[in-house]
């Protein structure tokens, strides 16, 4: 009954946040409509690229770079955080590399994935992993290296496989690291996907938000922001949460 009061109130309290950050963005755009559109405003404009089909094709695109760019970044990145946070020898011999990966600019990641690639696909989706494979690494070696040997011990007292042993000692440990780094992978990725389109895609949100830039076009910018962002949050509600409860309910 408590944890079912709970829920409830934590959706109210969501609804009533976003209904006072409507009430905050109707009233700034009183005062200066032409800058800053007013709710209603973005609405009809998202109704009307939805309408002439622009908006539900763009965002296919931008979600098909989203998905491959992070199953790419996650996987690579995980294999080499885990590698490192097990392997003193390994986690000395690339550490400096993660330190370059972590801090050298998304942008001239993407211009060096364009000119060695080419103006294509695979130039954007490599652009956009590479950026997020080092911030994954990072994250995982963390939770590599705080498993707890005494659980791999019983493991190996039991004799258990080596799949059901990652499955039921190692992984389980491992799980909330995955979803931080799910998090921090996906709201950084969302961000870079759209400079990849702005620059050298013909199509995506990215793209579309520079063309509606040049005609100095706040209201289809903000729709397809609204729209974006819209998306983002139903992932993060409707996957990535109850994702996370069913991995991490054994720590209950």
């Amino acid at each position: 009954m408590s944890l079912a009061r709970f829920t409830v109130n934590d959706t109210s309290l969501r609804l009533i946040s976003a209904l006072l950050l409507l009430a905050i963005w109707q009233a700034a755009s009183l005062s200066d409509s032409a800058l800053l559109p007013g709710p209603a405003t973005v609405l009809r404009a998202a109704i009307d690229d939805a309408t002439e089909g622009y908006l539900l094709s763009d965002l296919g695109y931008t979600l098909a770079r989203v998905a491959a760019s992070f199953v790419l970044a996650m996987a690579a990145g995980s294999a080499i955080g885990m590698l490192m946070g097990r392997s003193r020898p390994v986690d000395g011999l690339f550490d400096l590399w993660l330190v370059l990966g972590l801090n050298v600019p998304a942008l001239v990641i993407i211009i060096l994935c364009y000119l060695w690639i080419g103006l294509n696909e695979t130039a954007a989706i490599a652009a956009v992993a590479l950026n997020k494979v080092a911030q994954t690494a990072v994250i995982l070696r963390e939770g590599a290296r705080s498993v707890d040997p005494q659980l791999l011990q019983v493991a190996d007292v039991l004799r258990l496989p080596w799949a059901r042993r990652m499955r039921r000692a190692y992984l389980p440990q491992l799980y909330p690291y995955f979803m931080a780094a799910t998090r921090t992978g996906l709201s950084l990725i969302w961000k870079i996907v759209l400079v990849v389109e702005l620059i050298g895609r013909s199509n995506g949100v990215g793209f579309r938000l520079g063309l509606y830039f040049q005609f100095f076009d706040i209201a289809n910018i903000l729709a397809y922001s609204a729209s974006f962002i819209a998306i983002v949050l139903a992932i993060e509600g409707l996957v990535i949460r109850p994702l996370e409860r069913r991995l991490t309910r054994w720590r209950a």
